[in-house]
């Protein structure tokens, strides 16, 4: 192979790297805390303290476990973007009326974030209207 076979085929390569989309990833648990219930999916979670957590590298999947061990779910994320890294690590909600479903994480310092699906409950309940975004502050667990 010469060297410009070798060159055009390293430059394609990196071209399609740079063409996949940035996944963020959770590289130590973080842990939040709700003074509401929520969804995850179509788990009901009551208000309290959670640590949230990424089975495996590069997996769609997220586990939400209460502190306690009482509540867990798993749910599917897919790629998400932001405009400017996150200042810190934040859980995000999307609400209607007064039913609270987790929508998204995002990692202090990335800009890739986990959207979660949404759910058939939720997609149900939307049809109310539009939600209210909040968040609540994360922060790493050991």
């Amino acid at each position: 192979m010469t060297n410009s076979h070798k060159l055009i085929s390293l430059a394609a390569v990196l071209l399609i790297l740079a063409a996949l989309p940035v996944q963020a990833q959770i590289a130590n648990p973080m842990t939040f805390k709700t003074a509401f219930p929520f969804y995850v999916g179509n788990a009901k979670m009551p208000a309290g303290e959670y640590r949230i957590s990424q089975p495996g590298v590069g997996d769609n999947l997220l586990l939400i476990e209460s502190l306690t061990g009482s509540h867990s779910a798993f749910v599917e994320i897919d790629p998400t973007t932001a405009d400017q890294p996150h200042p810190q690590s934040e859980i995000t909600f999307s609400r209607y009326r007064n039913i609270d479903f987790l929508s998204a994480v995002w990692v202090q310092g990335q800009k890739a974030g986990m959207q979660v699906e949404t759910s058939k409950y939720e997609q149900t309940v939307a049809k109310s209207g539009a939600p209210e975004k909040h968040a609540v502050l994360a922060a790493n667990s050991k």
